[in-house]
């Protein structure tokens, strides 16, 4: 299977060649002054080398926050350097996106427990919201989506929880105000799309490297392919976007965006369905369907991502793997599937 791409130069696609680096020295008092610069790197998204040695990707807005804590470093009597470097040694700068990318991840999880949390407390309640309820649940979406907002702001690399912490407040807010039921038909297909330009994320990995596998077996075996920074990219006339935020195709409620694409296209090749809970956990670190072929397929898409950082030859590679994939659950006798 032949895939084509156009790949949209950005730094994370450059592998961020250069960083910024804040090296410093805190005083043993006042004992304030830790908690207090811990807490601003925090904000601004640096991640630590080591105790005293924290990066961000080098732009002009991160050498102006490393030089502002650094202020405040130095007022409280200790020292700190700012530098921008390029690793050379040690640790890759794979890694240390990798490092970033949890980070966010983290964060993002926070969002999608109290998320879950709440549609569950839903489920629980028999009869239909009061006025009062529907008010404090909205109050409390608006509260997850200034979380989102503020997590995007230093999510430097698109991490994986993103897309999801996004589509279970959006689900939760369409349950707290139902749509008229004409405006979202359950059952209809999409339409027939052809020779397309889908676009996602730079740094594909398990379910934007299933999902453009998926679309160019089953929806449209003549796309083509985009990879695009993780954040400001402007879709252009006829463009379809895939598992990025704001997406034509990307998580809803708790589905990854592999299995919104099967929900949205009606899909029912045999054994797709054991792909899509695989995929499911994987990407969304769950162990929701506990599929014992889920670990081992995910040490190998990590080896994958590993061993190649062009994403053009990610998805050609994995979408090997996943044939296999499918293969094996088409022919399994497991219901599930």
């Amino acid at each position: 299977m032949h895939l084509y791409h156009r790949h949209v130069p950005d730094a994370s696609s450059r592998g961020w060649a250069r960083w910024a680096l804040l090296i410093h020295q805190l005083p043993t008092e006042p004992a304030y002054l830790r908690v207090k610069v811990g807490r601003r790197l925090s904000r601004i998204g640096a991640v630590a080398l080591k105790n005293s040695v924290y990066v961000l990707p080098a732009s002009d807005n991160a050498i102006e926050d490393f030089q502002w804590v650094r202020r405040e470093i130095v007022e409280g009597g200790g020292e700190g350097t700012v530098a921008e470097a390029e690793l050379v040694d040690g640790l890759s700068n794979q890694d240390l996106e990798a490092k970033f990318r949890a980070a966010s991840d983290e964060a993002y999880e926070e969002v999608v427990r109290e998320a879950r949390e709440l549609g569950a407390s839903l489920k629980r309640k028999k009869a239909a919201l009061t006025e009062v309820q529907r008010a404090e649940l909205l109050d409390a979406l608006d509260r997850l989506d200034r979380r989102i907002e503020a997590v995007m702001t230093t999510d430097f690399f698109g991490a994986s929880l993103r897309e999801t912490a996004a589509a279970l407040v959006l689900d939760l807010r369409a349950r707290a105000e139902p749509p008229k039921p004409e405006q979202r038909p359950a059952s209809r297909p999409e339409h027939s799309v052809r020779a397309r330009t889908w676009v996602t994320r730079t740094g594909i990995h398990v379910d934007r490297i299933g999902s453009a596998w998926l679309i160019k077996r089953l929806i449209d075996p003549e796309a083509t392919f985009k990879y695009v920074p993780p954040k400001g990219y402007e879709p252009l006339p006829g463009e379809l976007r895939f598992d990025m935020f704001d997406a034509e195709y990307s998580h809803e409620g708790d589905h990854c965006t592999f299995e919104t694409l099967i929900e949205r296209f009606l899909l029912d090749e045999p054994g797709l369905r054991g792909v899509a809970e695989v995929v499911h956990d994987i990407d969304l670190k769950e162990s929701k369907f506990k599929r014992p072929e889920t670990p081992g397929f995910a040490a190998c898409l990590a080896g994958l991502c590993r061993g190649h950082r062009d994403d053009d030859e990610r998805l050609m590679r994995g979408s090997v793997l996943f044939e296999s994939l499918l293969a094996h659950f088409a022919t399994q006798k497991d219901e599930r599937s």
